[in-house]
C-alpha cells in the first residue's frame, strides 16, 4: 500500500494530501530510509514521522483498504514518542 494512503487510512495524518506533502517534505522515513508518498509500506515497516516538535515512531501491523475509525489504532503500534528541543 502506498505511504499516503496508509497514513491516511490508519488516521495518522486525517488527509492523504496532507500526508504526501509532509512525506515530499522528507518529515517521513520507512525503515531508516526517506519515504515518498508513493513508497510502498507493509506490515512490520517502521515510520518515523517529525509531526512539528515531535518524533514518533510507529510500527505497522496491519493494512487495510479502509477502515472504521475505531479499528484504525489497531493498524499501527506507537513504538517511540519524542520532543525535539530547538536551540537557537
Amino acid at each position: 500500500m502506498r505511504l499516503d494512503k496508509f497514513l491516511k487510512v490508519s488516521r495518522l495524518i486525517k488527509r492523504r494530501t496532507l500526508a504526501k506533502e509532509i512525506a515530499d517534505q522528507g518529515r517521513i522515513s520507512i525503515n531508516g530510509v526517506p519515504g515518498k508518498a508513493s513508497s510502498n509500506v507493509k506490515i512490520g515497516d517502521e515510520l518515523l514521522v517529525r509531526f512539528g516538535q515531535k518524533l514518533v515512531t510507529v510500527e505497522i501491523l496491519d493494512i487495510k483498504e479502509t477502515t472504521r475509525k475505531e479499528e484504525a489504532a489497531n493498524l499501527y503500534k506507537i513504538v517511540k514518542e519524542e520532543k525535539i528541543s530547538q536551540e537557537f
